[in-house]
């Protein structure tokens, strides 16, 4: 019985970097050591151009592959034997390792990237499947086989297997810089946390809190929103803003209806000055075009107005099933639907501007001094790291 020691890991995407593929390879090999270091101490990652290895030295597959799928950046992955470039040991080990599955029909594909092999890969494919048919009661089906058995020839070794596994795909964590991400709570910012980090982009979140509107259920409800999402990134950063002064003078000085146009406004201002102080190359947030007010593209174009940051809204043109979907498959859908309210739904107005005018919302925010507010929010900052390896 052939026993798996190997876990092949593919790039997919990463292969389209040309020059850069080397690079975004090097930050995968290092993010794959580092997310197996403590539970698999045994397991040795080995980085080569074209594919990355786990040899298990013992640890189980099955715990490491369910690991390495939460990992951005692997395409699939494979369980593999890997042997010697001799013929007869592929014939035979490949006999081995097909008896192990279910099925009653198979195909032998082969790639033989070694071109010093004595047999090219038509060859292997009839030799090996000419020695199960004789010794086993399964039947080709070249078109859709219960059984798909793959051989590699390559320069070090013969790897063969039978299961792809698709993963999560996209491109390592960190390769596409950093996001200050605008957490809510809700359901839609921790999905866009998720596709930013599935694109190679960490995430450090700010949140606004408005004590004693608020509860404090809802920063519990923060952290563990983030510790699900530490399965894609493994420490994240959150910045609490005291947004109660600011919330209390805009409303004390504006119509209603302009209120929730110029918190967002006072929201993207205190976002930019600390994504500028934390290095982050953009602002990131759960928008989606039509989803609420403030969301509508009159009220984007106006509230984008006060910053030159990059805006990124990977939902803005989502569909909200879809949006739950997702995070129903990312395991936050549960805790963000906790009756824990954040700043904007306790503050929204009755009747709120779908098209507000920007002369408008400057002519209020003129009737106060909000600079010292936004200030003094971002001295009285409360920051927790959310993190994979402790308990906060």
């Amino acid at each position: 019985m052939i026993s798996y020691e190997m876990i092949m890991v593919r790039f997919g995407e990463l292969s389209t970097k040309g020059k850069n593929k080397k690079d975004f390879i090097q930050v995968l090999f290092k993010n794959i050591k580092n997310a197996l270091k403590h539970d698999f101490p045994q397991a040795v990652v080995e980085k080569r151009f074209d594919h990355i290895y786990v040899h298990l030295n013992g640890e189980s597959a099955d715990a490491i592959s369910e690991r390495l799928l939460d990992i951005s950046g692997i395409h699939s992955l494979s369980f593999v034997h890997r042997l010697s470039s001799d013929i007869n040991t592929i014939v035979e080990d490949s006999l081995s390792l097909i008896r192990n599955e279910t099925g009653s029909t198979f195909k032998v594909r082969c790639k033989r990237a070694d071109k010093s092999f004595p047999f090219v890969s038509d060859q292997i494919v009839r030799k090996v499947a000419s020695h199960i048919l004789k010794n086993t009661n399964l039947t080709v089906d070249v078109h859709q086989p219960d059984i798909l058995l793959n051989i590699e020839v390559r320069m070090e070794a013969t790897y063969i297997y039978v299961k792809t596994i698709p993963a999560l795909g996209g491109y390592p964590l960190g390769v596409g810089g950093k996001a200050m991400l605008m957490l809510s709570g809700g359901i839609d910012s921790p999905v866009a946390a998720y596709l930013l980090m599935r694109r190679g982009v960490s995430v450090e979140c700010i949140h606004f809190a408005s004590p004693p509107y608020t509860q404090i259920g809802v920063i519990y409800k923060l952290v563990d929103l983030l510790k699900a999402l530490n399965r894609y990134q493994p420490a994240i950063r959150l910045h609490i803003i005291p947004f109660t002064k600011l919330q209390e003078a805009i409303y004390q000085h504006v119509d209603e209806s302009y209120a929730i146009t110029i918190m967002r406004r006072m929201m993207y201002r205190l976002a930019e000055k600390l994504a500028k102080r934390r290095k982050c190359l953009a602002i990131a947030n759960g928008e989606s075009v039509g989803q609420v007010a403030s969301q509508t593209l009159a009220s984007m174009k106006v509230i984008n107005a006060v910053t030159n940051y990059p805006i990124i809204r990977p939902l803005a043109v989502v569909d909200k099933l879809d949006i739950i979907k997702t995070a129903v498959k990312i395991n936050t859908y549960d805790i963000s639907i906790r009756p824990f309210e954040d700043c904007c739904t306790i503050f929204t107005p009755k009747n709120p501007k779908t098209m507000p005018k920007e002369e408008e919302v400057i002519k209020f925010e003129q009737t106060f001094d909000y600079e010292p507010l936004i200030d003094e929010a971002l001295r009285k900052i409360e920051v927790k790291i959310i993190s994979s390896d402790e308990e906060n």
